[in-house]
């Protein structure tokens, strides 16, 4: 039986590069795999005007809340916290950090640009691929980095420092994975089992 390389769920395409998990081939917010999407801070629904401190979920002041070290280290899609599952539903979700150091590790990255737009070409063992654009990041009312640098989050939690969670990177020099503040506003691309 010929396995299925792509197709659709709950109205959005994948495709499977024969990793663990399916991609989506866009962003949330996004009408196509170029185009940047919306941009949401860690654990949130919807975009907004402004991607501060003040205005965050779960991390007003220091008041950290339910998502902290030594509490839930990380999003579950059935929280109503999963950006992907709240925007796509379905068994959409955040990626893990796992699951994006696997799409790091286990995948050619090409630079590339694709309907005017910068990004990585990721493409997998099985020889499909997934184009991820560089959107760059929001932080207070200013977007940064367009064009330039990629920031996805993932639904895991920096295990050091309860401000930050870990993210997927990639700029001209490379990609990778790291941490930063939870408060700024990163593109999501979903996945699904």
């Amino acid at each position: 039986q010929h396995k299925q390389t792509s197709g659709h769920h709950n109205g959005h395409e994948w495709v499977d590069l024969g990793l663990s998990v399916k991609w989506a081939t866009c962003n949330i917010g996004a009408d196509s795999p170029e185009d940047y999407g919306d941009y949401f801070a860690w654990g949130e629904n919807r975009p907004k005007s402004r991607y501060d401190w003040a205005n965050c979920f779960d991390c007003t002041g220091n008041s950290w809340g339910t998502y902290k070290i030594g509490g839930k280290t990380s999003i579950s899609p059935t929280s109503g916290h999963d950006t992907a599952r709240e925007n796509w539903g379905g068994s959409w979700r955040m990626p893990t950090i796992a699951e994006f150091e696997e799409l790091r590790d286990k995948c050619e990255w090409k630079l590339t640009s694709q309907g005017g737009h910068k990004g990585y070409k990721v493409t997998g063992p099985n020889g499909n691929s997934i184009f991820l654009p560089a959107a760059g990041w929001r932080s207070g009312t200013d977007t940064d980095y367009v064009g330039e640098d990629g920031y996805y989050w993932s639904s895991t939690l920096s295990s050091s420092n309860s401000g930050n969670a870990r993210y997927l990177y990639f700029n001209s020099g490379g990609h990778g994975t790291s941490y930063f503040y939870r408060s700024y506003g990163r593109s999501v691309r979903p996945v699904t089992d």
